[in-house]
């Protein structure tokens, strides 16, 4: 009877008491669950955008002009070369194509000046064979035109690393550069240090080249550094390992890639 009592007090009093309200746990739950989703989603929606970032890029890039405008230097060798126009990139000339095939022997120009007195100026006049001996690359000779025989000059002059130049004269003309060839090894500043024109992009023996024109440094007697020309035409920049070919002359680009793949050691 007492306990029937004290339960029924109870009940009384509990009745009057207010009741705290019971939090939405199962919501918060619920929330929580959803709001650590969104990073994950996040994540996916960002990586989405970026991959369709790099396609459009990609596409831009096939695009000649802006290609042109995007990539700002060509790297031919230890030549980084920085193109003062952002023009179309020419296709790859074929050097058999008929309009490429130039005589070997141009025709002589009285008008234009000698330069004996600057070949005389330059700094490193030896011979071809101990110029084979100073260089740690081998000395390629061309073999075409079949006629052209050894270089009239041959210079070696040191730029942080040994640099080779062969000079052929007019044999109608002595004194006027009709070719020359230069070797630049890996490393050194004789051709880092001029930035020439690129006229058109083409390849020698499979190799990226550049058809260039622009003057570029000499080492003179005196020790001062000349940025001149030898020859009043253009240049082919190659590279073959680690050693850079520049080859100038007044012929056309097709002549001027077969004479740089024609090539070969000093027997």
């Amino acid at each position: 009877m007492m306990n029937l009592e004290f339960e029924n007090r109870l009940k009384t009093i509990a009745g009057g008491m207010e009741y705290p309200p019971v939090p939405d746990i199962a919501g918060r739950v619920m929330t929580r669950l959803r709001s650590s989703s969104h990073p994950r989603f996040g994540l996916k929606r960002l990586a989405w955008s970026l991959t369709l970032i790099l396609l459009l890029l990609s596409n831009l890039l096939l695009i000649p002009p802006v290609r042109a405008a995007v990539i700002e230097f060509i790297q031919i060798g230890i030549v980084r070369i920085f193109p003062r126009s952002a023009e179309p990139t020419p296709e790859i000339v074929n050097p058999t194509a008929p309009d490429a095939m130039a005589p070997p022997t141009a025709t002589p120009d009285a008008s234009l000046p000698s330069l004996i007195p600057l070949l005389d100026n330059i700094a490193g006049e030896t011979k071809l064979a101990n110029a084979q001996q100073m260089a740690e690359y081998p000395i390629l000779l061309p073999t075409y035109p079949p006629n052209l025989g050894q270089p009239n000059h041959v210079y070696v002059q040191e730029a942080e690393g040994t640099v080779t130049i062969l000079v052929w004269e007019d044999p109608r003309q002595p004194g006027r550069v009709t070719l020359s060839l230069h070797f630049i090894p890996e490393g050194s500043w004789a051709i880092k240090k001029f930035e020439p024109t690129v006229v058109q992009e083409t390849e020698v023996n499979g190799r990226r080249a550049v058809w260039t024109e622009g003057p570029y440094p000499l080492i003179l007697h005196n020790g001062n550094v000349e940025f001149t020309r030898l020859v009043d035409g253009h240049a082919l920049i190659w590279a073959d390992g680690e050693v850079t070919y520049r080859l100038e002359t007044e012929l056309g680009m097709g002549e001027a890639i077969r004479i740089a793949e024609s090539l070969e050691p000093i027997p």
